[in-house]
């Protein structure tokens, strides 16, 4: 049997939600700082998605389905976060210019934050041992 805390998970849904729209994520030289937005749309819905299902079993408390979907949450940030590290180190694929664009393009604080929201709903859903 699971048991969810309510507040860490709401909390962590929010960092989640709020960091991803206006934390840094990328520093783009003349252009500023970058949220998940401007970094990738698709990296932005899916994330939103994987959340969106989060409230929604959070709401008719299916615990287990949100255990899985706050797994999948983990996942899809482990999953976006190489692939803009591998995006920003092969983007050309010539070495000199992809070395000159890994070191022009820099991955900010945001990535942590979102991290945090991340762990946060994770570890929202523990175990609870039966008693016999």
């Amino acid at each position: 049997m699971y048991l969810l805390n309510k507040i860490y998970a709401l909390l962590g849904i929010t960092i989640v939600a709020v960091s991803s729209v206006v934390c840094p994520f990328i520093k783009v030289p003349l252009m500023g700082n970058w949220n998940l937005y401007q970094t990738d749309v698709m990296l932005f819905c899916i994330t939103f998605g994987i959340l969106s299902l989060l409230v929604m079993f959070f709401f008719i408390r299916k615990i287990q389905l949100f255990r899985m979907g706050a797994y999948l949450l983990l996942a899809w940030s482990i999953l976006a976060f190489l692939g803009v590290y591998f995006k920003i180190n092969n983007y050309f694929g010539l070495k000199l210019v992809d070395g000159m664009l890994a070191k022009t393009l820099h991955l900010k604080w945001g990535w942590l934050v979102f991290f945090i929201g991340v762990f946060v709903v994770l570890f929202s859903v523990r175990k609870v041992k039966e008693i016999q």
